[in-house]
């Protein structure tokens, strides 16, 4: 989802010692010219709208130029001309391979963290600022020798239980909060834009997280984002130690307080293997909620002018009792769409720790491998590619195409898939229940035209109206 890399993915697992299936695809070398055309159309957007955080001019920018539609139509281009194998290129001294093939992709991730870690050096130089003991970053001697920081993440947070144990105070969260918001909007202008929609999101996250003390701890959140942008820049940015410390006292202190109800709660219950970090973990959970409130956001935009689909939801809630914690597998699989169509995470990175083969040759150890999940999820050949489709991840569809990567896939993601998609669909059915929305720009998401390649969700305006 946004976020530097794989946001609330897919089951984790052990480590295999055994590299997967050899790629059939020989790699391809760039020229010099179409390595500076990778980076003025993919890497240096990418970077402007913002990895860690997103940044509202940067996004903005994006939109304007539609810079997904570049960027895949220069993908599409190379491959064309190199093969479907990884093009290879040499940037400021590091080896990258660009993974044009989707056999390719589901190999690299299927393959974490041998031969393929997560851990980059250009991830760990940004996420370093404000988690420098989470699982993303974590090398294998970090994680422990049974993986046991994956194993406490997936204990906390439940991951295979598509209700959380916690689920009912989940439920009464998310509902009080968007209660709120809806109130606070018909009582003003009306309107519901990304500002108030975030607000109330971060509200409900430090509650779900934290706890209920936590809701108004706006001071928390906002030495997070400081953190996240410094995170933006990567190496180029000078670690902000004392912002990090006082961050982390504050976070502490909800963590100690482990109010029932809350994940922190969960948290303190949870045994932890030495050198695990408990409180080190709860960072990436709050980072990686912020890209699940740009997600149900852009679903609720999506609903507001798609009514097939909102029909079909609203269909779902008429017969769901909302205030009990339910799955809405509809409602879900409109968010799981939204994301394939506008991912959180365009760049998924992996870092060889070995020499691995394809096809008639080899890549070093060290070299980093991107998948740029947009060249896949609008693939043309997808009779789906830019439309609203919520039935795919309903009927087998997504299952069965490969590199569908809306929540990243493999054993290296963040075990809170599930987690996130309750919060969300509850989200959506609290805020859809007894209201209808009209967009300030219907005609950007009309049904009847493909959707945009990129959509700036800080620029989303709903009207909230009463039904």
């Amino acid at each position: 989802m946004t976020s530097g890399d794989d946001v609330f993915t897919t089951r984790t697992g052990p480590a295999s010692p055994a590299a997967p299936p050899d790629s059939p695809h020989t790699p391809a070398r760039a020229s010099g010219r179409e390595t500076a055309r990778l980076a003025a159309r993919i890497v240096a957007p990418t970077l402007a709208g913002g990895v860690i955080i997103r940044r509202r001019t940067g996004m903005a920018l994006a939109e304007r130029y539609q810079v997904d539609r570049r960027a895949i139509a220069l993908l599409g281009e190379l491959r064309g001309e190199h093969g479907p194998g990884p093009l290879r290129l040499d940037v400021a001294g590091r080896r990258f391979a660009v993974l044009l093939h989707p056999e390719d992709a589901g190999r690299v991730l299927a393959g974490t963290p041998d031969p393929y870690t997560p851990a980059t050096r250009e991830k760990r130089a940004a996420l370093e600022q404000f988690q420098p003991h989470g699982v993303l970053i974590s090398t294998e001697e970090e994680r422990g020798g049974r993986d046991e920081r994956r194993a406490f993440n997936e204990a906390v947070l439940e991951y295979g239980k598509q209700t959380h144990s916690l689920a009912p105070a989940l439920v009464r969260t998310v509902r009080e909060e968007a209660g709120k918001l809806l109130g606070a909007a018909t009582a003003g202008d009306g309107e519901i834009d990304w500002r108030r929609f975030h607000t109330a999101w971060n509200r409900t996250v430090r509650r779900i997280v934290l706890g209920d003390a936590a809701r108004d701890d706006t001071a928390l959140t906002a030495m997070l984002d400081r953190l996240r942008s410094a995170g933006n820049w990567s190496f180029a940015a000078p670690r902000r130690t004392a912002l990090r410390d006082r961050f982390e006292r504050r976070l502490r202190a909800h963590l100690d307080r482990a109010e029932p109800g809350s994940l922190a709660a969960a948290l303190s219950r949870t045994p932890a293997a030495p050198g695990t970090d408990p409180a080190g973990q709860v960072p990436h959970w709050l980072f990686a909620f912020d890209a699940a409130g740009i997600a149900a956001f852009r679903t609720l935009a999506l609903l507001s002018t798609h009514g097939r689909q909102r029909d079909q939801v609203r269909g779902e809630l008429a017969v769901t009792d909302l205030s009990a914690p339910h799955l809405l597998p509809y409602t879900r699989a409109c968010v799981l769409d939204t994301v394939r169509l506008w991912p959180t995470t365009p760049f998924l990175l992996r870092e060889s720790v070995r020499e691995t083969r394809w096809g008639a040759d080899t890549l070093p150890a060290g070299t980093g491998f991107l998948i740029y999940a947009p060249l896949f999820h609008r693939d043309e050949a997808l009779p789906y590619a830019d439309r609203l489709t919520p039935e795919i991840w309903l009927d087998g569809t997504a299952r069965h195409t490969e590199a569908l990567l809306p929540f990243s896939a493999g054993p290296a993601g963040c075990p809170g898939e599930d987690l996130v998609l309750l919060a969300t669909s509850t989200a959506l059915a609290a805020l859809l229940e007894r209201h209808d929305y009209l967009p300030e720009r219907p005609a950007r998401l009309r049904p009847d035209r493909p959707l945009p390649r990129t959509l700036d969700h800080f620029s989303l305006r709903l009207a909230a109206l009463p039904r």
